[in-house]
């Protein structure tokens, strides 16, 4: 199937820094990074959505918002992404439809034109507001269906998932591999079943490099019917982020696919990358090695190191292969959630509570037990009955669409919180308590300006190899 033109998406300004970077790249960082990207050539940009939001709020200090609109004027000629988690949107919490709805909304007029929506339970009803909401303002809309490996996640569960997406009348699917479990086997059979199941859309990959696999895998699926891949610059790429796009390009040019992609911006974009994680002490992207492991507790790498950490605190930290264990164990009884927030989390929770606690289960979150109940959609596997009463302790479980269990949250937070500014400031207020939020706006505006704005990028480079003792160091000169 070569002799096809493949379009790329990058996660530069996105991911790419939420899985190597702890998410704390500045609006500031991209001043010189986006019109870069933006020249590149790119279907779209990745930009804000999940943890980028929430951190931006709570550690930055940027309000989100505003930097949608700061990059939309940087960044003239490539749509930009706003991804969200379905009716859940930024958090790990579900909306009610009228903030759900105002949110598409916000997100068109601050600039966004391109929405990677997507649930984690794969539960199409949590995808119908935000997906009707986000056509009706305007956004291209790509729908995400989350891959995992389990019994119960078969291709045939793919395909239908997908044909269920495609009737909410998404412009496109994508599948999102949030711990790069997919391999170049199962694509064999995957792709084609979901390329069969979107009819005439446009097909994505979004997977991670934790298991090293992607980037061979996302050839492959061009091969099989994939038309979009997500990639990440070198300096950010691999490791617990994405395929590189340079040889990713390169690779598939040789397998005989046209690329669109200019790669002299997006070199120019790793060289300034390099001098940030210098000057800044962050990592960049190394290619991780095959851990069988992985496949069976499926945690992605950001949340493992955390835990470590953690456990190290306790003076417990050797007793981490058996918490991951554990996860394994506890994943498989509650019926298979995928392993992505805010499942991952839930799970690791209940992991670890079982094995520092005196029984299993002993004690159960409620978060756990409220997806147990079905308040957060459809449990793909099943749960044993002994367990499942034991969690649910008599609790009635919830029936229907999740969101319709709601009521409308924007007249009580108009009572509560108002009045408000603007409707960006009613969703932060809706979204975080009264502290966050009057922290945020006591912070006062974004700074756009970064040092490589001020100085030759060669001369910052230099200074700090001096400083560094680096001797060895390759310098390109670009325009």
């Amino acid at each position: 199937m070569a002799d096809r033109t493949i379009q790329l998406v990058d996660v530069t300004l996105r991911d790419a820094h939420q899985c190597l970077w702890a998410t704390r790249m500045t609006t500031a960082m991209m001043a010189e990074l986006a019109p870069r990207l933006d020249r590149a050539g790119f279907e779209a940009i990745d930009l804000v959505g999940g943890a980028v939001f929430d951190v931006c709020v709570r550690y930055l200090r940027e309000d989100p918002w505003e930097r949608m609109r700061i990059v939309s004027g940087w960044v003239k000629e490539t749509p930009l992404i706003v991804m969200t988690r379905g009716q859940s949107l930024f958090t790990f919490e579900f909306f009610a439809d009228d903030i759900v709805e105002l949110t598409a909304e916000r997100i068109f007029a601050n600039g966004i034109r391109y929405h990677t929506p997507y649930d984690a339970l794969n539960d199409m009803r949590n995808m119908e507001v935000p997906v009707r909401a986000a056509r009706k303002v305007g956004l291209y809309t790509v729908g995400g269906v989350v891959y995992t490996v389990s019994p119960v996640h078969t291709d045939d569960y793919y395909a239908r998932k997908t044909r269920e997406l495609v009737t909410l009348g998404v412009d496109a699917v994508f599948i999102k591999d949030p711990s790069g479990l997919l391999t170049p086997e199962r694509a064999a059979t995957l792709v084609p079943a979901i390329k069969a199941a979107c009819a005439a859309l446009p097909l994505h990959l979004h997977s991670h490099c934790l298991t090293g696999l992607a980037p061979y895998t996302a050839l492959r699926a061009i091969e099989l019917g994939v038309d979009v891949v997500h990639t990440a610059t070198s300096t950010l790429a691999n490791g617990a982020s994405h395929p590189a796009t340079e040889s990713l390009v390169d690779n598939a040019r040789r397998g005989g696919f046209t690329i669109p992609v200019d790669l002299a911006p997006v070199a120019e974009v790793a060289e300034r990358l390099n001098y940030i994680a210098r000057r800044e002490n962050k990592p960049v992207g190394q290619i991780a090695e095959h851990d069988a492991f992985h496949y069976e507790h499926q945690m992605p790498g950001g949340m493992v190191s955390n835990l470590k950490s953690q456990l190290a605190t306790l003076g417990i930290a050797h007793r981490l292969p058996e918490v991951l264990e554990e996860s394994a164990r506890v994943r498989c009884e509650l019926g298979y959630p995928i392993i992505v927030s805010p499942f991952a989390q839930f799970v690791m929770t209940q992991a670890v509570l079982n094995v520092m606690g005196k029984e299993r289960y002993g004690t159960v979150p409620d978060e756990v037990r409220k997806y147990v109940l079905g308040y957060y959609g459809e449990i793909a596997g099943s749960i044993d009955p002994n367990l499942y009463d034991r969690i649910a302790n008599g609790a009635e479980p919830a029936r229907g669409r999740p969101g319709d269990l709601l009521e409308p949250a924007i007249p009580k937070l108009r009572r509560e919180r108002g009045p408000f500014a603007s409707d960006d400031d009613l969703l932060l207020a809706a979204f975080y308590p009264r502290s966050e939020f009057d922290a945020l706006k006591a912070a006062g505006p974004i700074a756009t300006e970064y040092p490589l704005g001020r100085t030759p990028l060669i001369t910052l480079v230099k200074e700090i190899a001096q400083r560094r003792d680096i001797r060895s160091f390759h310098f390109v000169q670009h325009a």
